[in-house]
């Protein structure tokens, strides 16, 4: 079967005819979303129905079978169930076709053995029209990533002049997927640098193009608070760097998590998350929710047996954690809450801010959605609000425990089942088509445009993040002032052996350490430093210094405080890429005023 994105490119770019067994005359259908798409790219579509033979769909003849064709075909695109595909790949064969294609949620090792026995090329579990429009860039709503990389720009008609490859490059190293995933020259002008697209909406081709976008049969860009263009191609950077299916990009951290949930959420479903998280996402959750009517538990995450007991509950509808814990830099077990949200049927979301997909891939130990703050590592110069929801697309939404708004018929999208209709895509696309469209928490295009630039650095950041880190924290551990560091990378930390399993380039260049004259001590601290800046951020190419208890954490409750680490003279340090040996002197002069009780 083939899994090749270059193959099927191949296979796209030379077929002319697509036979479509199982062909709809129903709009609404997934099978007429494919044919409408696929006839506009210029392919020839034939609609097979037994039901409908003789009757036209889209100006084209319907006929009873593949065999009844009087033409060649190149490609079988198959709409019925498994047990029928055998004989559909028989005709298959005998039509001269090349590809036997079956759709989304269909496969059959029977009919590709057939079919692959006389030649033709099989795919399974694949949408030809989402294969195209990801493949081609043409996914305008939604960043889903191709898995393909160019440096020559995109023009229709394709290049006479035969290209090694398609012109396509594949690669999974972060480096050069942060220079170039989603990003290649722009297709009109030749610019290098994706443009700035700022603008609040986008004309239509004809009055049939803006049916089709409005009813999603066809990808591209309406209004801004949909999508555009500069956002989509850091979505699929960011999706890209995550190994993931696609992105969608958001207004903010927060507004990434409203996002995420969205989705899975109604009144009297519940989240449980970790007890260790950013404390204004602990207000979020418990606080600010309960107006949407949903709840929030928060558990100890690195007690399993807790952890079970809660995510038991039937109205519960989603696992939440942090890989690397703001602010105190504990690791997750991301593998072990895996499986226990698999056995629950539930999605594993992790929030992957502070150590980025550089850092650490999620996904690889089965999380489901990865949510960021764009606004820390990923833009890395503290000008650029912005959020991110990932989506691996390894959760099956038509299972998912509390997927209805997925599986329903979408009355604002006249009935359409979006886990039928876009398979795998279906909840990224939701975020897109539904949840931008009515909460509108939409990213501004020029913080779009900023966080590419930023991105296309932060491999080369983080290592540098990390180095730092390490001797920041070697340096406070002997300091007579401080009586604990929460770095993960010493070999006495409860989280180093999470370190070395889950993270690489170091243990986080964002961590916690704990004065001994507590809350007034840390106060005066902050006030002493002159190269670190005392604000309310993480991820800047500066240093970054901050007393939780006055401040990011200062709404929660003692009880609350506790539980997430903070205590009344503990510190924030978020470590930036200047020298190492500079930012250890303004630490060591503002812990001098500290113990000296001086100012």
């Amino acid at each position: 079967m083939i899994n090749d994105n270059i193959k099927i490119v191949e296979i796209l770019s030379k077929s002319k005819t697509i036979a479509v067994v199982g062909a709809s005359d129903d709009w609404k259908r997934p099978s007429f979303y494919v044919m409408k798409y696929l006839q506009k790219q210029g392919y020839r579509i034939v609609p097979i129905n037994p039901r409908l033979k003789g009757q036209s769909i889209l100006g084209e003849t319907v006929y009873e079978t593949i065999s009844a064709i009087p033409f060649s075909i190149d490609i079988v695109d198959v709409f019925r169930p498994p047990q029928e595909c055998p004989d559909i790949a028989r005709q298959a064969i005998a039509s001269g076709a090349s590809c036997l294609w079956m759709q989304i949620g269909i496969e059959s090792d029977e009919a590709a053995a057939i079919a692959q026995a006389e030649g033709l090329t099989v795919i399974m579990n694949k949408c030809p029209k989402i294969e195209h429009s990801r493949l081609s860039g043409l996914l305008g709503n939604g960043g889903f990533v191709s898995g393909l990389l160019s440096a020559r720009r995109q023009t229709v008609p394709t290049p006479p002049i035969p290209l090694r490859n398609g012109g396509y490059v594949e690669s999974n190293n972060p480096e050069t997927l942060a220079v170039h995933a989603g990003t290649r020259p722009d297709g009109a002008t030749g610019a290098r640098i994706t443009p700035l697209y700022q603008t609040a909406s986008f004309t239509f081709d004809d009055a049939d193009h803006a049916a089709s976008l409005y009813d999603l049969q066809e990808p591209g860009n309406v209004y801004g608070r949909l999508s555009n263009p500069t956002t989509a191609a850091l979505e699929q950077k960011i999706a890209s760097l995550e190994g993931a299916l696609g992105a969608c990009c958001v207004a903010s951290g927060h507004a990434a998590q409203l996002v995420a949930l969205y989705p899975l959420m109604a009144p009297g479903r519940k989240i449980i998350a970790s007890k260790q998280l950013y404390g204004g996402s602990i207000t979020q959750f418990t606080q600010t929710f309960k107006s949407f009517g949903w709840e929030a538990e928060l558990v100890d995450i690195n007690d399993l047996d807790a952890v079970r007991v809660a995510v038991l509950k039937p109205e519960v509808a989603l696992l939440f954690a942090e890989s690397l814990a703001n602010p105190d830099g504990t690791i997750t077990d991301i593998e072990a809450l895996s499986v226990l949200a698999r056995e629950m049927k539930i999605p594993l979301a992790i929030d992957n801010t502070m150590a980025t997909s550089v850092m650490c891939k999620p996904g690889i130990f089965g999380a489901d959605i990865i949510l960021y703050s764009t606004t820390k590592f990923m833009s890395g110069h503290g000008n650029a609000l912005g959020g991110a929801v990932v989506d691996m697309g390894s959760f099956d939404w038509m299972s998912g425990r509390h997927s209805s708004l997925l599986t329903d018929p979408n009355p604002s999208y006249h009935g359409i089942r979006f886990a039928e209709t876009f398979g795998k895509l279906s909840y990224i696309t939701f975020c897109h088509a539904s949840v931008l469209r009515d909460l509108g928490p939409t990213m501004a295009p020029m913080n779009a445009f900023l966080t590419l630039m930023g991105l296309e650095t932060l491999p080369l950041r983080m290592r540098q993040h990390n180095e730092n880190a390490a001797k920041v924290a070697i340096f406070l551990r002997e300091h007579q002032a401080v009586t604990k560091v929460s770095w993960a990378g010493f070999p006495e930390s409860p989280d180093y052996n999470r370190a070395q399993k889950y993270l690489t380039y170091g243990a986080g260049s964002v961590f916690t350490f704990v004065l001994k004259d507590g809350y007034k001590a840390g106060q005066k601290l902050v006030e002493n430093c002159n190269l670190l800046s005392h604000l309310a951020n993480i991820g800047d190419t500066r240093s970054l210094i901050i007393h939780p208890a006055s401040t990011t954490h200062r709404q929660l409750t003692d009880e609350q405080r506790e539980q997430a680490g903070i205590g009344a003279g503990t510190i924030r340090l978020s470590i930036g890429i200047e020298n190492s040996d500079d930012i250890i002197a303004d630490l060591a002069g503002a812990l001098g005023v500290v113990v000296s009780g001086s100012t």
